[in-house]
């Protein structure tokens, strides 16, 4: 997303590369999982998809230039024995450059390793870490064609970013040990001076950890299930380890690409944090409009698991509340929390609502019996009027008995189910008459 969004703030082009030489991973789900959470972000590229599986014979070439200038050899050692080796020599683990002037000849199951230099250091220029040097002796002799044939992904990256004349490579700051063997190999190559290098902060999780797979909900697809919106989602990303000047986080992507530039991003861990996201995405949600939204929740009311059945289902009645429900949620999925007592029976009545409206409350009963009443003859028609109504009730009842009485309480527990929501009226105007009525009687007759 740094990428695209530098891209997009400098007038660049935004290439997609497949990087899928090692062929245990290419497979049409991998490209997917990479593809489609992209284009539902809205992070268009402007050259691509490239498949590095596509240029093998260019890999190939280069590999021969660098063999035959003396800049890589092959190598038939195993990871064993070249521990053995290192072991007997009393050497710190790793590969010591053993098969270097061994003469090894290519066959299968050979690789090939460049010839890091003995001496000297290799500096990166980074744009967010500044100067970062490497001694060129802490390198070892690194594989650049593996034993079955193909390129390592070093290798694969040099070539590609030469012949698709990358200008900047935007990534993580965990591939910072990988770019001098990347300049190392562009040097051998004759390629000349290298892409500028920005290496961005590693996210982390609330506890300060590295975010992970297998521990963390990184999955892109996991957020769009759950009701994030990819508009939220980017401007929220955009905040990892980068924030505007003027400390405005929530803002419409337009005006973060006009203000991004690399030399506002941070050097330290970017923590991915969920209660902001949820507040951005809240903030993006409360900005559409009805239409908008009935759109967006869509999937989530005419789901098979909806709370309802699906011929229950009014788009109508989700934009007329809209601006209700919006306020009240932070992700997609929970609009059907706010909307399941429309479009379905009110099969059970929340406890703690029902004792405190119907059993601790004063004569909800009569409150009941005279808003059945009132309501009967009631077009429902008017959302204003029938407010007047059922708060008339508890105001007629409050002068008769001296005590204040609460109407809407015993009301809508009847109607809803529950304590708390939307406001009633507008909603019950949509709900019917009948219906209503229907649940009034209900209620009412549980109390007997």
């Amino acid at each position: 997303m740094f990428n695209w969004l530098f891209a997009r703030s400098t007038g660049g082009t935004l290439v997609l590369r497949i990087e899928d030489t090692d062929a245990a991973k290419t497979t049409p789900e991998f490209v997917d999982a990479i593809v489609e959470p992209l284009r539902w972000l809205g992070l268009t590229w402007d050259e691509g998809p490239y498949f590095q599986s596509d240029r093998t014979d260019r890999y190939q070439e280069s590999i021969e230039a660098l063999v035959a200038s003396g800049n890589a050899y092959f190598c038939d050692l195993s990871r064993e024995e070249s521990e053995a080796k290192a072991r007997d020599a009393g050497l710190p683990g790793g590969y010591h450059g053993w098969s270097r002037d061994r003469g090894v000849v290519d066959g299968p199951g050979v690789v090939v390793r460049f010839r890091a230099p003995d001496t000297g250091v290799t500096v990166v220029e980074d744009e967010i870490r500044g100067r970062v040097e490497f001694a060129n002796d802490t390198i070892e002799d690194f594989v650049i064609r593996r034993g079955d044939g193909s390129p390592t992904f070093l290798l694969a990256n040099a070539v590609d970013d030469h012949d698709m004349a990358i200008s900047h490579v935007i990534r993580g700051e965990d591939l910072l040990n990988t770019t001098p063997k990347v300049m190392m190999l562009w040097s051998a190559l004759g390629f000349g001076p290298p892409p500028i290098y920005a290496h961005l902060p590693l996210l982390v999780n609330e506890q300060r950890k590295k975010l992970s797979k297998r521990r963390d909900d990184v999955a892109l697809g996991d957020f769009a299930a759950r009701g994030y919106l990819p508009e939220a989602m980017v401007n929220a990303l955009a905040l990892l380890g980068w924030g505007p000047t003027d400390g405005v986080e929530v803002r419409p992507i337009a005006e973060i690409i006009e203000r991004f530039s690399l030399a506002g991003v941070n050097k330290s861990p970017a923590m991915f944090d969920m209660k902001k996201l949820d507040h951005i995405n809240a903030e993006y949600i409360k900005a559409l409009t009805p239409a908008e939204f009935v759109a967006a929740v869509e999937p989530w009311c005419t789901a098979d698991d909806a709370p309802w059945p699906a011929e229950a289902y009014r788009p109508e009645v989700v934009e007329a509340l809209a601006g209700e429900v919006q306020q009240r949620i932070s992700v997609l999925a929970e609009a059907t929390d706010w909307l399941a007592w429309l479009f379905a029976p009110v099969s059970d009545y929340e406890e703690k609502a029902w004792q405190k409206a119907m059993v601790k409350g004063r004569v909800p009963d009569r409150v009941l019996d005279a808003v059945i009443d009132g309501l009967r003859d009631d077009p429902f028609d008017d959302p204003d009027r029938l407010e007047q109504v059922v708060m008339g009730v508890g105001a007629a009842l409050s002068e008769e008995l001296g005590e204040r009485v609460l109407s809407q309480a015993p009301v809508r527990v009847a109607v809803t189910g529950v304590g708390g929501g939307i406001p009633s009226w507008e909603a019950m105007r949509w709900l019917g008459r009948d219906e209503t009525l229907t649940r009034l009687r209900h209620a009412r007759a549980r109390l007997v």
